[in-house]
C-alpha cells in the first residue's frame, strides 16, 4: 500500500471516528411510551352493534334535496355572510402561511446586504497609522447564500406537520359550513312548522267561533242552559293563547334567520317558508359516511400532524448541518469600493452539535408526545360521539316513521268522520254542533301530522349533519393504520 492511499484511508478512518464521536455526544434521547390507538368510525360502529352498510353518498348541498328556492337561497346568503366561515378562512390562510414558511425551510436561503459607516478608528487596533486615529467611512457590499442539510428529516416533518394543520383548517372550515347550513335549514323548517300550525289554528278557532254562535243562539232560544255555553265558550281562549306562543316563535325564528344570513330583523319579516316533504329514501344513508364527518377529518388531521411533530422534537437532537457562501466588495472609503482589489469571497459548512441542553430538548419531545396523545384521545371522543349522534338520529327516525303510520290512520278516521258528519247533517239528521266538533278533530289530527312532518324533515336534517352533509375528505386514510402510521416510532 503506498503512502498517498495509506495517508487517504487514514483521513477517512479519522473522519469516521470524528463523525461517530459527534452522535454519541448528541443529548440523549428519552424514551416514549407506546401511543394511543385511534378508532375508526366504521369500527366503533361495528363495536356498538350498530350497521354499517353500504349506501349511496350524500350531496355536499344537501339542502337542495328538499327542492325549495327559497331555502337555497338563504343557505348560500348565509354561508356568503357567516362571521364564523371568514374565521375559518382567515385560518386556512394562516395554516397556508405556515406551509409556505416550511416549505422555504427545504430550499436554499440567499441574503443581500448593504451598508455605509461614518466611524473614527481606534489608534489602539488591528489598523496601523495613518488609518489609526482616522475617521472614515467603511462600506460594505455582499451577498450570501446557506443551505441547511436534512439529513434527519426534521424540515420534511415539519412540513407534514404543516400540511396536517392545512388540512384540519380546511376541514374546520367544512365543519363551519355545515354548521351554518344545518342551524338555517333547521330555523326555515321550524318556522314552516309553526306557520302551517298557525293557519290550522286559525282555522279551528273559526269553527270554534261558529259553534259558539250556535250555541248562543240556542241558548237564547232556551234549548241550551248556561253549563252548555260554558262549555262551548272555554277551548276559545286556549286557542288565542297559541295563537300567540305561535306568533312569538315565529318571530324568533325569523330574526335567528336574519342573524344566520347577516340581516337585520326586518329582513325576515314577511317569509313565508313552506314545509318541505319528508325526503323518500329508497336506502337510507347508514354509519359507512362516518368518516366523511369534517370534524372527525379536522381531528384526524391533528393526530397526524402531532405525529410529524414528533419527528421533529426528535431531530431536533442530531446534528445541524449547514453550508454558506458568500461574495461582495468592502473597503475603507468609498472610492475604493468598487476597484477590484475590494472584492471578498468565501464559502464553509457549520456544525450545530446539541450537547448540553438543560433537558429543553428532553422536555420538547415529551411535550410533543403529550400533544399526539391528546389528539388521539379527542379524535377517540369525536368518533364516539358521532357513531353516538348517527345512531340517535336512526332511531329518531324509525320512532317518527311509526308515529306518522299511526298518525297517518288517524287523520283517515277523522277524514271518514267528518264526511259522515257532514252526510248526516245534510240529510238532517244531526245538527250543525256535531259536524263542527268532527271538523275540529279533523284539524286537531291534521296538526299532528303536521308536527310528525316536521319533526322527520328535522330529523334527517340531523341525520345529514351527523353524517356529515356530504363532505369528502381529499386526505381520508385509505386504511385505519394510516392515522398512526407516523407515531409507531415513539
Amino acid at each position: 500500500m503506498t503512502s498517498r492511499s495509506l495517508h487517504h484511508t487514514t483521513l477517512v478512518l479519522a473522519m469516521g471516528a470524528a463523525l461517530l464521536m459527534v452522535l454519541a455526544a448528541c443529548a440523549p434521547i428519552p424514551k416514549l411510551d407506546a401511543p394511543g390507538q385511534t378508532l375508526q368510525g366504521d369500527v366503533a360502529a361495528q363495536r356498538l352493534g350498530l350497521d354499517g352498510g353500504q349506501s349511496q353518498a350524500l350531496d355536499a348541498q344537501w339542502w337542495k334535496t328538499f327542492r325549495d328556492p327559497q331555502l337555497d337561497a338563504l343557505v348560500d346568503q348565509a354561508i356568503a355572510n357567516s362571521p364564523n366561515l371568514a374565521l375559518a378562512r382567515a385560518r386556512i390562510a394562516r395554516a397556508a402561511a405556515l406551509t409556505e414558511n416550511a416549505e422555504a425551510a427545504q430550499r436554499p436561503s440567499g441574503q443581500l446586504s448593504a451598508d455605509v459607516t461614518r466611524q473614527r478608528i481606534t489608534e489602539n487596533g488591528i489598523y496601523p497609522p495613518p488609518l489609526a486615529g482616522s475617521v472614515r467611512t467603511l462600506a460594505n457590499i455582499q451577498a450570501g447564500l446557506s443551505y441547511e442539510f436534512d439529513f434527519f428529516g426534521k424540515h420534511d416533518a415539519a412540513l407534514q406537520a404543516a400540511l396536517g394543520q392545512r388540512r384540519a383548517a380546511e376541514a374546520d372550515a367544512a365543519a363551519a359550513r355545515l354548521s351554518v347550513s344545518n342551524a338555517v335549514t333547521k330555523a326555515y323548517v321550524a318556522l314552516a312548522r309553526s306557520q302551517a300550525q298557525g293557519r290550522l289554528l286559525e282555522q279551528q278557532k273559526t269553527l270554534r267561533d261558529q259553534s259558539l254562535d250556535l250555541v248562543r243562539q240556542r241558548s237564547a232560544a232556551g234549548l241550551d242552559n248556561g253549563q252548555d255555553l260554558r262549555v262551548a265558550e272555554a277551548p276559545l281562549p286556549d286557542i288565542q293563547r297559541q295563537q300567540v306562543v305561535l306568533r312569538e316563535q315565529q318571530a324568533l325564528l325569523r330574526h335567528q334567520i336574519a342573524a344566520l344570513t347577516g340581516q337585520g330583523p326586518k329582513a325576515t319579516e314577511s317569509l313565508d317558508a313552506a314545509l318541505p316533504a319528508v325526503l323518500d329514501w329508497q336506502q337510507a344513508p347508514h354509519l359507512d359516511l362516518l368518516g366523511r364527518r369534517p370534524d372527525l377529518a379536522a381531528a384526524r388531521a391533528r393526530v397526524e400532524a402531532t405525529a410529524q411533530d414528533i419527528r421533529v422534537a426528535r431531530a431536533q437532537f442530531y446534528p445541524s448541518v449547514s453550508l454558506t457562501a458568500f461574495v461582495g466588495l468592502n473597503s475603507i472609503g468609498l472610492d475604493e469600493l468598487f476597484k477590484s482589489g475590494s472584492r471578498q469571497y468565501g464559502a464553509g459548512p457549520a456544525l450545530h452539535l446539541p450537547l448540553f441542553d438543560s433537558g429543553r430538548l428532553r422536555a420538547n419531545l415529551r411535550g410533543s408526545a403529550a400533544e399526539q396523545d391528546a389528539a388521539i384521545a379527542t379524535y377517540n371522543a369525536a368518533v364516539l360521539d358521532a357513531v353516538r349522534d348517527a345512531s340517535d338520529q336512526f332511531t329518531t327516525l324509525e320512532s317518527l316513521r311509526q308515529q306518522r303510520t299511526q298518525q297517518d290512520a288517524l287523520v283517515a278516521n277523522a277524514d271518514s268522520q267528518a264526511a259522515l258528519a257532514e252526510q248526516r247533517h245534510r240529510a238532517g239528521l244531526t245538527g250543525r254542533i256535531a259536524l263542527l266538533n268532527a271538523q275540529q278533530n279533523q284539524l286537531l289530527q291534521q296538526r299532528g301530522r303536521i308536527d310528525l312532518q316536521a319533526l322527520t324533515v328535522d330529523a334527517q336534517v340531523n341525520l345529514m349533519r351527523a353524517l356529515g352533509g356530504g363532505y369528502a375528505d381529499p386526505a381520508a386514510p385509505a386504511d385505519p393504520a394510516r392515522v398512526t402510521a407516523g407515531a409507531d416510532s415513539r
